[in-house]
């Protein structure tokens, strides 16, 4: 059934109500690793795929639109302590969920006898309330709206749960999860919600919006260490001299002549280095640059290489993600998320991850100006991010909530926009190794592809990933019991 009229436009999908079954049986091509803060490189390694459907609310801001749009989720009941067992709700972000990958999340739902769903965000994959991503109807495209989606949800999937067992009245223990901005969303949702969740963690958790986040270049430096950075500075160099003087040429090398704005090439080279250490794979792109270095070989060369061969091939991450000609396309496509995200950015978070004024990595050219331009030619006058209202709302690194825990790895430069510091009511972790990157207490090392499990057998100090997750357990397992013990289960 849908809803179609001149006012409206575009067309609003409705899908029935789908209760769910106790006991089924079991389970980023990214698209950029900055723009795209958290999608996995493509793998059948999840604990379930089975699609399952929610009838959500459109404007949870609105007590007179009253339309609906069908939204994605997955459950996963194998672990489930029947009938008073947590139920873990995990935060699907930025990308299309295609089901609950099996990380350590999977380790923790054995351990508490947990259920284990999770929610498609808005808009992302096969949730989308219309057709057209026009900027228009982008407009409940929000963290805000989002939230409420989870609320919802979780109120919806409870009274579902109760019904099949028979009761009323009842509540189990939830505990949230996220990583990256469902990371944040996972903090928000404790914040703005505290007593539909018994606790949340923010891996690698986005808190804090940045207009201009130069830390995150000069984290790519610290990671890289002083050879590769050096070696990386020359790149760039050397791009910057042969673009101006051939630049066919020199995008034919990266097979990124798509990218007619020379901006997009920049930022596309950018992100490429940024891959190897947000995801626990900083050999693969220093050691043969160092290598080529010390040769005296052509280091655009060497540095190509790695593009094709491990962003492009490997991981297959898409040249077009970084064209702006492309993300103004807005037919609906569920398996891409740029022109999603990017409205995000644009109107949210920024995130923009300029150059530096010193010792920069990133060409000079990925200034502010080139981030507001893209804002402006792709979704239209009048779209601004509003950074400022962001972290007012949600309190940035400053937020005053309770029961979160926050990790993140000592090489991810997203690091910087979440809560570093620790306190008794929200402690915070960072896990220090070679190798550790974007949500490693969950995904193991390499954070991308993933480690089934979160295995920690390829991280350079795996004690340092386990004992940051028997922290994790400690505070599971006591937010969890103070719930019971002040009669969660009645409320």
């Amino acid at each position: 059934m849908t809803l179609k009229g001149e006012n409206i436009g575009p067309v609003l999908y409705i899908a029935s109500f789908s209760f769910l079954s106790l006991f089924l049986l079991p389970f980023s091509g990214a698209a950029s690793t900055s723009r795209i803060l958290d999608r996995l490189a493509a793998s059948s390694n999840y604990l379930t795929t089975q699609e399952l459907w929610f009838n959500q609310t459109l404007d949870h801001f609105s007590p007179y639109d009253h339309r609906k749009f069908a939204q994605r989720y997955y459950e996963f009941l194998d672990d489930f302590r029947v009938p008073d067992g947590p139920i873990f709700l995990k935060i699907c972000g930025e990308s299309a969920c295609s089901g609950i990958v099996n990380d350590y999340i999977s380790v923790l739902a054995k351990k508490f006898g947990a259920a284990v769903v999770s929610l498609e965000h808005r808009y992302y994959g096969k949730s989308s309330p219309f057709k057209l991503l026009t900027t228009e109807n982008l407009k409940y495209l929000s963290s805000k709206q989002a939230l409420f989606d989870l609320a919802a949800f979780r109120q919806y999937y409870q009274e579902s749960l109760n019904l099949k067992l028979n009761r009323s009245n009842i509540e189990n223990p939830w505990f949230v999860f996220g990583i990256s901005y469902a990371g944040a969303l996972s903090a928000w949702f404790r914040l703005k919600f505290p007593h539909l969740t018994c606790g949340s963690l923010a891996s690698s958790g986005v808190v804090l919006a940045i207009y201009n986040f130069t830390e995150f270049d000069q984290q790519i430096g610290i990671s890289a260490g002083p050879e590769c950075k050096a070696a990386l500075q020359e790149v760039n160099y050397h791009v910057e001299q042969r673009l101006a003087t051939n630049s066919k040429e020199l995008k034919a090398l990266f097979d990124a002549t798509e990218l007619k704005i020379d901006g997009d090439f920049l930022y596309f080279l950018a992100d490429a280095a940024v891959f190897a250490f947000q995801y626990g794979n900083p050999d693969t792109l220093c050691s043969p640059l160092i290598q080529a270095k010390k040769e005296g070989e052509d280091l655009v060369d060497a540095y190509a290489k790695y593009v094709k061969d491990f962003i492009i091939g490997r991981f297959g991450i898409t040249v077009q993600t970084y064209n702006q000609q492309h993300l103004k396309n807005t037919v609906l496509n569920g398996g891409d998320s740029d022109r999603l995200w990017w409205f995000q950015v644009c109107t949210e978070v920024a995130y923009f991850q300029v150059a530096p004024l010193n010792d920069s990595i990133r060409s000079s050219k990925v200034d502010t100006r080139y981030h507001l331009d893209l804002c402006k030619n792709v979704f239209g006058e009048g779209i601004y991010p509003d950074v400022d209202g962001t972290n007012i709302y949600y309190g940035g690194t400053k937020i005053a909530g309770s029961k979160i825990v926050f990790t993140n790895g000592s090489q991810d430069p997203w690091r910087h926009a979440s809560k570093q510091t620790s306190s008794p009511e929200m402690p915070s972790y960072t896990i220090t190794c070679h190798n550790c990157g974007h949500g490693t207490d969950l995904r193991g090392c390499p954070q991308s592809p993933l480690s089934p499990e979160g295995d920690t057998k390829n991280c350079s100090s795996p004690d340092a990933v386990n004992k940051v997750r028997q922290k994790i357990i400690e505070h599971i397992d006591l937010w969890l019991s103070q719930c019971q013990a002040t009669g969660w289960s009645s409320m």
